[in-house]
C-alpha cells in the first residue's frame, strides 16, 4: 500500500508541476510570438520627425489652404548644441523660411512670435510635399515628405496663413422635408 500512496503523491505533484509550467509557457508565449508594441517606434501625431545635425525636428507639418497658396509650418525644433543654430526650410517654388533656435533650447514653431511662412506650399491639403531643410551650425541638409494639412480639424484653424483663401466646405443637399415638399 505504501508504494502506491508514494506514486500516487509523486504523480499528483508531477502534474501540478507540469499545469504550472503549462501556464507559464502560454502567459509567456504571447510575448514570444508577437511584437512588443512598447518597443516599435512611430510617428504619434500628424506631423514627421527627422534630425540634422544638433537639431531634433518633431512634428513638422505644414497647414495651408491649397496649393498655390502660402503655408504655416508649425512643429518643434530642439538644439541639443551649445551654440545658436538657424534651420533654414526651402519649399516649392523658391518658397524659404529661416527659423533661429538658441544654443540648449527648443522653438515651438506654433507660437505666434515666430511664424514659419512659406510663400507657396505646393501641395494640396492631405499630400506630401518636398521640404529641403539646412541647418548651419554643421551644414548638414536633408530633403524630407512633409505633410500639409488644412483647417478641417478645428486645431489647426488658427494656424492658417493670413491672406489665405480657404474654400468652403461642401454643405449637405437639404431633404425633400426640410425643403417643405411631401412623398407622393
Amino acid at each position: 500500500m505504501r508504494f502506491t500512496a508514494t506514486n500516487r503523491a509523486q504523480r499528483g505533484k508531477l502534474a501540478l508541476t507540469a499545469a504550472a509550467l503549462g501556464v507559464g509557457l502560454l502567459a509567456s508565449g504571447c510575448g514570444y510570438t508577437n511584437a512588443q508594441q512598447t518597443t516599435a517606434q512611430y510617428q504619434q501625431s500628424d506631423g514627421i520627425n527627422t534630425d540634422i545635425g544638433p537639431l531634433e525636428v518633431r512634428n513638422l507639418l505644414i497647414v495651408s489652404a491649397g496649393e498655390d497658396q502660402p503655408g504655416r509650418v508649425i512643429g518643434a525644433v530642439y538644439n541639443s548644441s551649445s551654440e545658436d543654430v538657424t534651420l533654414t526650410l526651402n519649399g516649392a517654388e523658391g518658397s524659404q523660411t529661416e527659423v533661429p533656435v538658441k544654443a540648449g533650447s527648443q522653438t515651438l514653431l506654433n507660437d505666434t512670435s515666430d511664424e514659419a511662412i512659406l510663400s507657396t506650399t505646393g501641395g494640396i491639403p492631405g499630400s506630401l510635399v518636398d521640404i529641403k531643410i539646412t541647418e548651419d551650425a554643421t551644414n548638414m541638409s536633408n530633403t524630407v515628405k512633409v505633410p500639409v494639412l488644412d483647417t478641417t480639424l478645428p486645431e489647426y484653424q488658427e494656424y492658417l496663413p493670413a491672406g489665405s483663401t480657404q474654400s468652403p466646405s461642401p454643405t449637405p443637399s437639404p431633404t425633400a422635408s426640410e425643403l417643405g415638399g411631401s412623398n407622393h
